[in-house]
């Protein structure tokens, strides 16, 4: 598993002190209080009066941890290169992503090794893990957010490809998933397909987080798969078998299984505000948001993938294929938070957990995914209406 080590360059400010009116942790909310930063990491969280006169309006919490990105605007992670992933580090921290995992869709087994070296150089470029430019790496000023390990969706898929060309759908071969490198810290496959636990015991022992999705899979697949050691089901209700109440889909084994978490694409279309509301209602803290944003521009036509190209079109809220299936989102973290408290009524805190502590969680980044003490200082200052004021990546300001 890919997992960045903290390595705080001389660069990086020895003390910053941040002022909030509320301040997130997974026990709950803090009143006013000033959060202090040295070297990176938090080193103390003091209770302020809620009268003082330089305390901030704003709403502090952990910087969020998006599991599945295939691109932002017109970037595609698997085509990415050079000053392209400079751009993708500005959109993420503009939505307050701190932490991510570039997102790679179905495609022949041999041209993987391409965008994961382009990956995995772009995980190691200079001020990747502390937060600031290092010594030959003039082209970026500041702070980045963290690459913290690819995510493979697909081409292991069960009987719901959804946007993913089927014929790069493959069957499992427990050979290749041996050899990938190590920058891959996720896997999406479908539980139905043979040799799926097998696969899931091998990726588990290697720290690769297992998500079940785009998947047909009946009752007995999925829990062996669970038993397996996945931990996850790969955007609730999209790609998969839903509701009914008398032949439960996957939908219902996830929401319905204590060891299972799910993913939410929360954009208002891939997922109606109230079944959004309905899920959380279910998974409580094994609720995680991501956006698996596309790169798309509204109104032109735009590719994704990186061989044989998805040609995508934004109409109707989201990128979709001619056929008009759903093929990626268009959604922010932040608009995601906004769609789950403002449509759904999931409340604040609810919705910042599931944005950033169990994905992190999830991924074994214990050093994040919270505000506490001698945790990393990845931080968002949220404004009233829960736009993104600030960002602290490893207690440099980023925006």
């Amino acid at each position: 598993m890919f997992v960045d080590v903290t390595s705080i360059a001389a660069a990086v400010p020895a003390r910053t002190v941040i002022r909030a009116t509320r301040v997130y942790t997974a026990a709950g909310w803090l009143g006013p209080s000033a959060v202090h930063c040295e070297w990176g990491v938090i080193t103390g969280i003091e209770p302020l009066d809620d009268q003082a006169a330089d305390i901030s309006e704003q709403i502090l919490v952990p910087g969020f941890v998006d599991l599945q990105v295939n691109g932002i605007d017109t970037i595609d992670v698997a085509t990415a290169e050079g000053h392209d992933w400079d751009d993708l580090d500005g959109l993420l921290i503009a939505q307050g992503v701190t932490s991510w995992c570039p997102t790679l869709i179905s495609a022949p087994l041999g041209h993987y090794a391409r965008p994961l070296a382009r990956a995995t150089h772009a995980a190691r470029r200079g001020g990747q893990e502390g937060g600031v430019s290092h010594e030959g790496d003039a082209s970026h000023e500041g702070p980045r957010p963290s690459l913290v390990g690819v995510h493979l969706e697909g081409p292991f898929l069960g009987g719901a490809p959804g946007a993913h060309r089927r014929e790069f759908v493959s069957p499992i071969d427990l050979d290749w998933l041996a050899d990938l490198p190590d920058i891959v810290t996720m896997v999406t496959m479908g539980p139905e397909l043979h040799g799926a636990a097998d696969a899931i015991r091998m990726l588990v022992d290697r720290q690769i987080l297992v998500s079940l999705g785009h998947t047909t899979a009946d009752e007995a697949q999925f829990f062996e798969c669970v038993h397996a050691g996945a931990r996850m089901t790969t955007h609730l209700f999209n790609g998969m078998s839903g509701l009914h109440h008398r032949h439960p889909g996957v939908a219902a084994f996830a929401l319905t299984d204590a060891e299972i978490s799910a993913s939410i694409i929360a954009d208002a279309v891939h997922v109606h505000p109230r079944m959004i509301r309905l899920a959380f209602g279910a998974l409580g803290h094994r609720a995680v948001l991501v956006t698996d944003a596309v790169a798309w521009r509204s109104g032109t036509a735009c590719n994704i993938g990186h061989v044989g190209n998805i040609g995508i079109e934004f109409r109707d809220g989201a990128p979709r294929l001619d056929d008009g299936t759903l093929a990626g989102s268009a959604i922010t973290m932040d608009g995601a938070i906004r769609v789950c408290v403002e449509q759904a009524g999931i409340d604040l805190h609810t919705a910042v957990h599931a944005a950033s502590t169990r994905p992190a969680t999830l991924l074994g980044l214990d050093d994040r995914g919270d505000i506490r003490v001698g945790l990393r200082a990845d931080l968002v200052g949220l404004d009233a209406d829960l736009h993104v004021e600030q960002v602290w990546v490893g207690g440099t300001a980023a925006r």
